[in-house]
């Protein structure tokens, strides 16, 4: 009873719950309750726009961009041409040189155990060697913490161990916190390595640059047979050269043959007191200075507190004087740099393609004097006579090979050789002097001397 009883009131409670909800009607609203205290005030956002314009202003980033729109670094074309190589690339891209950077690749060359022959180990990732040299490729720390303290930070000013001397010296030039030695990572020759294949000593090694200098009479190429080729370390041809970097070591008094004679190898006041950026970043004269990184024509950098003073295009102590003098060294040694009369030296007559014309009598490029369909087309025309070609290469036609049969055949000593390397390095500096006066003074007078 007490079972039923309780079922009957289940079902009770269920009914009266379903038609009492149906019956019940919704009231009207109540009146809002008053506003509660006013709570702490949030932390300030950040204003992006503002913290773009810590840089981005008309005298900040934005006049850089538009001083970078006349170096050479910004519409030069070799970043493209160099993409992918992995030997230029360090130099020639913005991926390739941050990528030497990062992973502080040596300048050595490493012995292969295996095949008995040297290798440069100064190359870059090839998979990411591509990009032009653009804020990033100097500056590491753009857009990292979005505040006026990315800008100043510099990829490297570590000291730089130079791939011209095999990574066995290093430069460090310490003024202006080092920022020059970021210069010179790029701005440096290019190594001379034992590279004839026909000769069976072949390695593949640096050059030893001291032999040119401790045996000057010995015979560095002979190209009357091919047995005396075969005997060569280096076979020259037409870009037998320190490439175009040669700033780097002459700013720093470095990579020279130094021949003994009556010059001591002494450095100029610029190599400890004055940084890259003092005179190709000083105050815009034209298209010269800041970011356009060229010197040329401005003399804001040398006019400063604790430099020179007056010093102009016309001024005979500090400018004429020195760079006259640096020209007729030039002039004088390639005038003796001869076999059987011939000049070793390349004259190039074409002001748009010569980047030195002008700063010697005979136009000379720092290439040598040697015929090549491909490279050097236009050096029987522009030179009295040119050298045979020791290596002509298989793509090259039957008349060309012919032709080539018909031209007179080279032979040079070490210290002639060693002279070359020397004008190349003092012609492709550019400034006749400027950088390091004393340096290149006895470079050239030297290498004067030691030639008969």
């Amino acid at each position: 009873m007490k079972l039923q009883k309780f079922f009957k009131l289940a079902i009770f409670a269920c009914a009266l719950t379903v038609f009492g909800a149906a019956c019940v009607k919704e009231g009207p609203p109540g009146q809002d309750g008053a506003n509660g205290a006013t709570g702490a005030a949030g932390a300030n956002g950040k204003d992006a726009n503002e913290t773009c314009k810590m840089c981005h202003t008309p005298a900040n980033v934005d006049l850089i961009a538009v001083q970078f729109q006349y170096s050479k670094h910004e519409y030069g074309e070799t970043a493209l041409e160099e993409s992918g190589n992995a030997g230029c690339s360090p130099c020639h891209t913005q991926g390739g040189f941050q990528d030497v950077v990062k992973r502080n690749v040596p300048a050595t060359f490493t012995l292969n155990t295996t095949t008995g022959k040297y290798a440069n180990d100064y190359n870059c990732n090839a998979a990411i060697a591509y990009g032009e040299l653009l804020c990033r490729t100097c500056h590491s720390s753009i857009h990292e913490t979005y505040t006026s303290t990315d800008l100043p930070k510099l990829t490297t000013t570590a000291p730089v161990a130079l791939t011209f001397l095999g990574g066995k010296k290093s430069v460090n030039l310490t003024q202006d916190n080092g920022s020059s030695n970021l210069c010179i990572k790029c701005h440096q020759p290019r190594p001379f390595s034992f590279n004839n294949t026909k000769n069976a000593a072949y390695t593949g090694d640096v050059l030893d640059y001291a032999t040119l200098a401790s045996k000057p009479t010995d015979v560095f190429f002979d190209g009357t047979s091919a047995a005396t080729i075969a005997q060569a370390k280096i076979v020259p041809g037409y870009r037998t050269h320190t490439h175009y970097g040669t700033v780097g070591a002459i700013v720093s008094g470095t990579c020279g043959i130094e021949f003994t004679g009556t010059m001591g190898y002494a450095q100029a006041a610029h190599v400890t007191k004055a940084a890259c950026s003092d005179c190709h970043m000083a105050a815009m004269n034209g298209g010269s200075g800041g970011h356009s990184f060229n010197a040329k024509g401005n003399f804001n950098g040398c006019n400063v507190s604790g430099c020179h003073t007056g010093v102009n295009a016309s001024s005979a102590k500090y400018w004429t004087n020195p760079r006259t003098a640096i020209q007729t060294l030039l002039n004088q040694l390639a005038a003796k740099l001869k076999y059987n009369g011939v000049e070793f030296l390349n004259r190039n007559t074409d002001s748009s393609s010569n980047l030195w014309y002008g700063l010697t009598a005979n136009n000379y490029d720092g290439y040598l004097n040697v015929y090549d369909p491909a490279t050097n087309p236009n050096g029987p025309t522009m030179n009295p006579a040119v050298f045979q070609n020791p290596s002509p290469a298989a793509s090259w036609t039957a008349d060309q090979k012919a032709y080539n049969l018909t031209l007179p055949v080279m032979k040079m000593t070490n210290a002639q050789f060693g002279a070359i390397i020397n004008f190349q390095l003092c012609l492709r500096e550019y400034s006749l002097g400027i950088h390091n006066l004393d340096y290149s003074k006895a470079l050239l007078t030297n290498s004067l001397a030691i030639i008969p």
